[in-house]
């Protein structure tokens, strides 16, 4: 059975700082040098409240954040720092808001935002369950928004040129 070690117990060995400044990865060894591990500390930031539609309050929680992308357009992505990385933007939008309370309907539009930017087809799939369509019609004007964005001159054909 091996030993239980506490933080404590062992030495930073290394130290880096994420790209955005946000985290910091420490490589740690046990004092009797027999194990290795990491840790990563993220910076504590101010309690926000989610105002959700059903009008109930929650704490923000990137966790749940992080599980809701993971589970709506995580497949879209090659990558589970890719997402992660959409989560970090995402958390960063809504912190850069300034807000101590903020609808979760614009925490919503924060993630298109960010996964317009990220991958036009996670975009469009967010875009049509957080916005829920309900025709072909909310399809089409959504891909002609994403090809408008994208500076692309290529058009939906119209269902006469299908």
């Amino acid at each position: 059975m091996n030993p239980v070690y506490k933080i404590g117990d062992s030495k930073v060995i290394e130290s880096r700082e994420s790209n955005d400044g946000m985290m910091i990865r420490r490589r740690r060894e046990t004092l009797d040098g027999k194990f290795r591990f990491t840790t990563y500390e993220r910076i504590e930031r101010p309690a926000i409240i989610v105002l959700k539609q059903s009008g109930q309050k929650e704490l923000f929680d990137r966790g749940k954040l992080l599980n809701a992308i993971r589970k709506s357009v995580g497949k879209f992505f090659e990558s589970e720092l890719e997402v992660e990385d959409v989560v970090s933007k995402v958390e960063d939008a809504v912190y850069m808001l300034g807000e101590e309370e903020i609808k979760s309907k614009v925490i919503g539009e924060k993630v298109l935002e960010v996964l317009a930017e990220a991958n036009e087809v996670a975009y469009v799939r967010f875009a049509s369950v957080f916005r829920e369509f309900k025709s072909l019609g909310e399809f089409e004007r959504i891909l002609t928004e994403v090809q408008r964005k994208k500076g692309n001159s290529k058009t939906i054909p119209d269902k006469e040129g299908i």
